[in-house]
């Protein structure tokens, strides 16, 4: 058995930083800091109380102390952006980072796990969801740390030449904390997202608790919605294949679906599927299970189990050519190249009158589709309005929300609603893979 690590969050990197002490924090041999200071980056430095230094570290007197970060944006680039001041409890770390200040937060996993879940999910979620993403979280965060891990081996990559542009997005990106706090990797908020003792009792009846394949903590990825059908891990990051993180469909054992599934890797076959509304755990629009995975900047995504988006040829050729920095021209046609098992396309064509290029994995695909994300790269493509044969108009009607690996955080509150205990909404999702106390 471990002790359980404390890990390091990075919560946000600017210029200058307004933090408030609520109770006394120590640092600098003992400085005695208590309510509002700001810390400032000048000559290469962190300028605070009329020092530079080139880190400093808060901690507190008590557990009682906590601190609070002010104007924290959440949810970068995606459609619900915005900026919230945050509280936290524990240490203060800041550090400087390309020429700014980063704000870290040094804390337990498990008061850690006691925010994530509560930024992911709801607090109000019924007990057995937010136990099952405990250990989900938990996995996730730890397999990050475990030395034999295969995390070395699937870091963020690109590949790009004249015909391809491939490119994927993973954790190594961060080189002086563990993780951040938003959703690259896991959403964190500290003690500002409510929590209730529903929470406190998710993460303490499963203490120390991991999903494990083999020797191995599982890379336990989760998205909100998969839109019927799971994606396998290496059609939306590097070519490695988990065992446990085989596509599965999202309904009950035996149910009629699964049967009716075919290939959604072929066009004709992803295509009827994504404008199908099958019976999946995630196809709900119950607002009892709705709440207790969406937050309220999530509420105002209602389409995300089958959704539709519209542009027009001005606004789709802007959009490309902003996002991907290169000069289609008038945009053609959206060519699916390659689908994943879920529908999801990792590979995806786009043809203009000036370039053609072929862009993946699916994030990347996401990004250059929209001014922030679209909410997942599983669509079909319609051209309307034709003028001297170009489109005037293209249609994107797609399925799910996020990258689809792994846990479906809607389908899995559909679940819990069900009666269906955490250890069986984790074999559901996680083929292969059991559950195991390290600590």
């Amino acid at each position: 058995m471990i002790k359980p690590p404390k890990i390091s969050v990075g919560i946000l990197t600017e210029k200058e930083i307004e933090i408030e002490f609520f109770g006394r924090f120590f640092c600098d041999n003992n400085l005695n800091i208590s309510g509002i200071q700001k810390v400032v980056f000048q000559k290469g430095k962190i300028f605070f109380d009329d020092k530079y230094y080139k880190e400093l570290i808060f901690n507190p007197e008590n557990d009682d102390s906590f601190f609070e970060l002010k104007n924290v944006t959440i949810g970068k680039e995606f459609h619900w952006q915005q900026k919230e001041n945050q509280r936290f409890t524990d240490s203060l770390k800041l550090i400087v980072e390309d020429k700014k200040i980063t704000a870290i937060n040094i804390i337990s996993v498990e008061n850690y796990l006691k925010s994530v879940i509560s930024s992911e999910m709801s607090a109000s979620a019924s007990l057995e969801l937010l136990k099952a993403h405990a250990v989900i979280s938990r996995s996730w965060l730890l397999a990050n740390k475990q030395q034999n891990n295969l995390i070395h081996l699937y870091k963020s990559s690109f590949i790009i030449d004249n015909q391809s542009f491939i490119k994927w997005y993973e954790r190594d990106a961060h080189s002086n904390f563990d993780v951040c706090a938003d959703d690259h990797c896991q959403r964190y908020q500290g003690i500002s997202r409510q929590t209730n003792e529903n929470v406190n009792q998710a993460v303490r009846q499963t203490e120390g608790i991991v999903l494990m394949y083999e020797d191995g903590i599982c890379d336990a990825r989760y998205s909100k919605s998969c839109g019927g059908i799971s994606e396998q891990f290496e059609n939306c990051w590097a070519d490695v294949h988990f065992s446990y993180l085989e596509s599965i469909t999202d309904a009950p054992q035996g149910s009629r679906i699964g049967g009716r599934v075919k290939d959604l890797t072929k066009e004709e076959n992803a295509k009827r599927w994504i404008l199908s509304s099958p019976k999946c755990f995630c196809n709900t629009h119950d607002t009892n299970v709705l709440v207790q995975v969406l937050n309220n900047y999530d509420r105002a995504t209602t389409d995300f189990f089958r959704w539709t988006c519209h542009f027009s040829q001005n606004e789709i050729t802007e959009i490309i050519y902003k996002k991907s920095g290169f000069d289609f021209g008038q945009i053609l046609d959206l060519i699916p190249v390659r689908r994943g098992l879920s529908s999801r396309i990792v590979e995806l064509k786009i043809v203009g009158t000036k370039k053609i290029l072929i862009v993946g994995k699916e994030l990347e695909i996401r990004k250059w589709l929209s001014q922030t994300h679209l909410y997942s790269s599983a669509f079909v493509v319609e051209k309307c309005d034709f003028h001297d044969n170009i489109p005037q108009k293209f249609i994107l009607h797609g399925a799910g929300w996020g990258h689809g690996v792994g846990l479906c955080q809607i389908g899995a509150a559909v679940m819990g609603e069900r009666a269906y205990k955490f250890d069986e909404i984790l074999a559901h999702y996680f083929k292969n893979s059991e559950l195991k106390k390290i600590y």
